[in-house]
């Protein structure tokens, strides 16, 4: 039945539909090339955010390798800390030592040469 009305079309309806397939082949070809550039510029766009994105996961990769050096390189530091305070504790306790027998030798008197001039003995 379809292909009968078709068979079927007047002059006038054949000029249209040929026109309008006559006006729609290149209206496509050139819906396909922008479709194409379009696309190519999408792709061409696409490789660049990639190309980017690695350049920058190289960059964020040496950075985070850096942040770990260099945490590392504090903890080491952190390590030796210990050992210094506990150095500086013991050179302040050895000099704190040296310094009370100092002062407690200098505020005894020494023995006088001379006889004492009072009696040291006391009295009954």
């Amino acid at each position: 039945m379809k292909a009968n009305a078709e068979s079927r079309l007047t002059p006038r309806e054949r000029l249209v539909r040929g026109l309008t397939y006559s006006a729609v082949g290149p209206v496509d070809v050139t819906r396909g090339a922008v479709g194409l550039g379009v696309h190519s510029a999408q792709t061409a766009a696409s490789e660049l955010r990639r190309r980017h994105r690695q350049g920058q996961l190289a960059r964020d990769i040496v950075a985070a390798q850096e942040t770990n050096l260099q945490q590392a390189r504090r903890s080491q530091r952190r390590n030796k800390r210990p050992l210094v305070i506990a150095g500086v504790f013991v050179a302040v306790l050895v000099g704190g030592a040296a310094a009370f027998s100092i002062v407690r030798r200098s505020s005894r008197p020494e023995p006088s040469p001379r006889p004492p001039s009072v009696d040291v003995q006391p009295r009954p």
